[in-house]
């Protein structure tokens, strides 16, 4: 019986650790699929894009799904990154060792192409679900946000993946 893994993808938050909505409904994601016997890796370090707080992202995510009822013994090491690329990365090698994994990544519905575009290459030959947290955006930040990740996409098709 393979084992599950949730990685639940950072998003920003306050100067004070206060989780964005973006952050939280992931996190909230996260609670709705999570199972007994689940292993949970929450991502993000700093970055003065999403986190400029004393403690990592990680560890705010971390602290909001152990106070919404998931079990402390459930969490895998955080990947301390700074980006989705650095995210596949980071978790690529918390599970490097690990045997008969499936993993399912969560994020946000507009974040889904890029993240799929980047863990399916970084995590080749796992076993990957994807789960898309629905954003509550408003018509400016979704225009702005996807205009964004288009970009990012563009970018990375005409430069390749570089990790």
């Amino acid at each position: 019986m393979s084992k599950q893994v949730l990685i639940v993808l950072g998003a920003p938050n306050a100067p004070d650790g206060k989780l964005s909505k973006i952050s939280r409904s992931r996190l909230d994601c996260c609670l709705k699929i999570y199972q007994p016997g689940n292993q949970i890796i929450c991502t993000g370090g700093w970055g003065k894009h999403f986190n400029t707080a004393p403690e990592a992202h990680a560890s705010y995510t971390a602290k909001y799904l152990i106070n919404h009822g998931i079990p402390d013994d459930c969490f895998l090491p955080n990947a301390l990154s700074e980006n989705t690329v650095d995210d596949a990365v980071k978790v690529a090698a918390i599970i490097s060792g690990m045997s008969d994994l499936k993993m399912t990544i969560i994020t946000s519905d507009f974040h889904m192409p890029r993240a799929k575009l980047i863990f399916q290459h970084v995590l080749a030959g796992h076993s990957l679900d994807f789960v898309a947290a629905v954003s509550q955006l408003t018509d400016q930040e979704h225009e702005r946000i996807i205009s964004h990740e288009n970009q990012a996409i563009d970018k990375i098709k005409k430069n390749g993946l570089y990790f």
